[in-house]
């Protein structure tokens, strides 16, 4: 261990599982203090007791407003600061313009760019009482490039690099010392990912690991990623779209 995040104080969302998962684990290594939210009461639950006396665990609806007030709350009477907020719940919907329902739309929106605004917002509450902090928000390269048959997902998470780079430059107006950066990953191999893949089909041969041509990556390369951007290393780093999906994109134009 390096205690590359020592002594902070650490949110995420959607952290039961998956990203959320791995980046709870690998902070908790680095010395912060992690909190995990989630509405997965047993997966989060299970998952503080696995990490120890440095986890608490707050069941939480991120897209509901007053959650957000109950959380808030929470981290302030239990850690007294908020260092780092990793937005990071969402879900992942099929559909393309013509075959998706204003309703699913709805629910895409509030779970994958409204939890990102009621994120931000909360922890800009808290944060600037302190020290500052590092907001990171997982978005997707789909932001950037466009999935035709994922219509919901990407314009939810085009909202959230959108609303990442309105974040960073407020801050830095109001002198708030508080970051905030997105983050695109292509596919990670977790199992809101590869639900939909075809009976059968080995998602391990879809990763870099098996193949460099492959598009997913593993929940630990994400969880690095926000690692870096929660450390003092990248206090000079706000406001960026930090891509992490082994050049598909670049190849992709």
């Amino acid at each position: 261990m390096s205690a590359r995040v020592a002594g902070k104080v650490a949110l995420i969302t959607g952290g039961a599982s998956g990203v959320g998962r791995a980046t709870a684990l690998l902070l908790a290594r680095e010395g912060a203090r992690v909190v995990i939210s989630d509405i997965d009461v047993a997966g989060g639950l299970a998952l503080a007791e696995e990490i120890g006396a440095q986890a608490l665990f707050i069941e939480h609806d991120a897209g509901n407003e007053t959650h957000w007030t109950r959380v808030i709350d929470t981290v302030r009477e239990h850690c007294g600061r908020l260092d780092i907020l990793f937005n990071n719940a969402g879900i992942l919907l099929k559909g393309d313009i013509e075959q998706t329902t204003y309703s699913d739309w709805q629910r895409v929106q509030r779970t994958n760019s409204d939890s990102v605004f009621l994120g931000c917002r909360a922890a800009i509450s808290l944060m600037k009482e302190g020290e500052g902090g590092s907001i990171i928000n997982m978005s997707s390269i789909a932001a950037v490039a466009g999935r035709d048959d994922y219509v919901a997902y990407s314009a939810s998470k085009g909202a959230v690099a959108a609303l990442s780079r309105t974040v960073a430059v407020l801050c830095r107006r109001r002198k708030y010392r508080i970051r905030c950066n997105s983050l695109h990953p292509d596919g990670i191999l977790t199992p809101m990912t590869t639900a939909g893949l075809p009976a059968g089909l080995d998602p391990w041969s879809l990763t870099i690991d098996a193949d460099p041509m492959g598009r997913m990556c593993l929940p630990e390369d994400v969880a690095a990623s926000v690692l870096f951007l929660a450390s003092d290393e990248s206090r000079a780093i706000s406001g960026i779209e930090l891509r992490i999906d082994s050049g598909q994109f670049v190849m992709s134009i």
